[in-house]
Order: C-alpha cells, then structure tokens, then sequence
C-alpha cells in the first residue's frame, strides 16, 4: 500500500469518526431514578429535568430531591459513556478517548 492510500483511508476513519461522534452529540439519553427522569444530549449537557407530579414534597425533601436528582443524571451520563464506549471502539481502542 503506498502513502497516498494510506492517508485517504486515514482521512476516511476520521471522517467516519468525526460523523458517529456527532450522532452521539445530537442523540438524547433518559436517565430515571425514582421519580425523577431526566434527558442528557451526547455532549453530557443536562437538558431536562421532570419530577412525577404525582409526588408531594414538603421544604424537608429537599436535600433527598436533589440525591435522587443527582442519581438520576448520573444514569443518563453512564449511558452517554455506554454509547461513546460502543460506537467509538470499532475505530480502536484508545481513540475514543480522544473525542
């Protein structure tokens, strides 16, 4: 293989890359615990917050409101993770990494 083919097949794995990880960025991930759902885009920026209107929260939920809000968006982030790792490791490992 000579070095003309070799950078057009480079510059086609990152195109390739560059495309699936812009499908990542633009998809959105549900994170739910309890009652609290919350939607994260592939760039891990929070988008949503829902709290289950069937709930009744006095002033003293607060602090277990904002655990299980925690919790919640760090499902939604795993699953970005879950998504990059899955998608991204067909270009090789250590290259996801780099997005």
């Amino acid at each position: 293989m000579n070095i003309q083919a070799m950078m057009k097949q480079a510059q086609k794995l990152q195109q390739d890359m560059l495309k699936t990880k812009e499908e990542i960025d633009s998809k959105i991930f549900p994170g739910k615990y309890s009652f609290v759902e919350v939607q994260v885009n592939g760039k891990k920026e929070l988008l949503k917050v829902t709290i289950d209107k069937e709930i009744k929260l006095d002033e003293e939920d607060r602090e277990m409101l904002e655990d299980v809000m925690v919790l919640a968006v760090n499902d939604a982030l795993k699953k970005v993770d879950a998504e990059l790792e899955s998608k991204m490791s067909k270009y090789g490992s250590g290259l996801a990494g780099l997005m």
